[in-house]
């Protein structure tokens, strides 16, 4: 039976897709000396955030047709490469935004009310820090988003519905959004926001985007929350903004280095929020994400083209 390799098992209704049709070879570590390993006779590849499929697995497999994402980031996987082989590289765009959105706005609240810090306060019998007066509302306030695609302008809309805030976004590719005041620079979006959200893929022109001059910008009393991608904040600069107390706090569901060391000085302050990654990570999206990855394999190798391509124009593909 032909062979899909899986860098990390992923939901039985996924696996249901392959059911009778290809043989799953799941990682059972995410060293790239394993993949080359059990890539040698496998034609597609189903990919979580464990392991980055580069050229050197890519050359081990000569057989691989096509690299599958349970999610919408493709950082992991060498696209040129992938694009140069002829593999299509797909992923699942748009599955994930109901519940990254969600997770946000879960996020925004715990920063807003306090949460972390009134609960670790009743654990520790500190019932007085009722009356300190360090929660804020949210009704009305500014959220500043810095990407408004599926996900940026679904934040947006709940936002505006739930909490009647103003909106206003920096994106260069979007040039109208109903209900959202559009800026020309993130310097305009940080200096006036309450809360700053970020919502953009992982890349070169993304890198450190958020630096120590953009949190600079960011009113004293304002929050960052960042569900995209570690790397795109100087995680360096932001814990010397909240050293300086130039920012109230932060909200990460993403690191630059996964997993974080407990070591990292980020978990020292009370006005930090932090969660393992897990923004799409709910029993729906998974679900639909793993469904959506193993039926892209199935349908490339079964000679239909997958409904998500992502390196599309580079395959010249329609």
């Amino acid at each position: 039976m032909r062979k899909v390799l899986i860098s990390k098992a992923i939901n039985p209704a996924g696996m249901k897709v392959l059911e009778g049709k290809f043989e799953p070879v799941i990682l059972p570590d995410s060293s790239e000396e394993t993949a080359i390993r059990l890539v040698s006779d496998v034609e597609g590849v189903i990919l979580r955030t464990n392991i980055r499929v580069t050229r050197k697995i890519m050359d081990a497999g000569p057989h691989i047709k096509v690299i599958s994402r349970t999610g919408v980031g493709i950082d992991n996987v060498d696209v040129a490469a992938a694009t140069e082989k002829g593999i299509l590289v797909c992923n699942t765009p748009g599955l994930n935004a109901i519940s990254v959105a969600e997770q946000t706005l879960a996020l925004l609240l715990s920063l807003a009310k306090q949460l972390r810090l009134m609960d670790k306060s009743v654990r520790e019998g500190n019932w007085k820090m009722r009356y300190a007066e360090r929660a804020v509302d949210v009704e009305g306030k500014t959220l500043g988003l810095i990407g408004v695609g599926r996900i940026g302008s679904l934040v947006a809309l709940k936002c505006r519905l739930a909490f009647n805030m103003k909106v206003i976004a920096y994106d260069p590719y979007v040039k109208h959004l109903e209900g959202v005041e559009l800026c020309s620079t993130i310097d305009q979006v940080v200096s006036q926001a309450d809360f700053v959200s970020i919502h953009v893929p992982y890349m070169e022109e993304t890198h450190h985007l958020v630096d120590a001059r953009v949190l600079s910008l960011m009113k004293p009393d304002s929050y960052l929350i960042n569900t995209a991608r570690g790397a795109v904040v100087d995680e360096k600069a932001l814990i010397e903004a909240l050293e300086h107390e130039s920012i109230a706090g932060a909200a990460l569901d993403v690191f630059e280095k996964e997993p974080p060391s407990p070591e990292n000085p980020l978990f020292r302050f009370d006005n930090v929020v932090t969660a393992p990654h897990s923004s799409a990570l709910s029993r729906e999206c998974v679900m639909k994400v793993a469904v959506t990855a193993a039926q892209a394999v199935v349908d490339f190798l079964e000679g239909r083209q997958p409904k998500y391509v992502y390196n599309k124009d580079g395959l010249g593909l329609k």
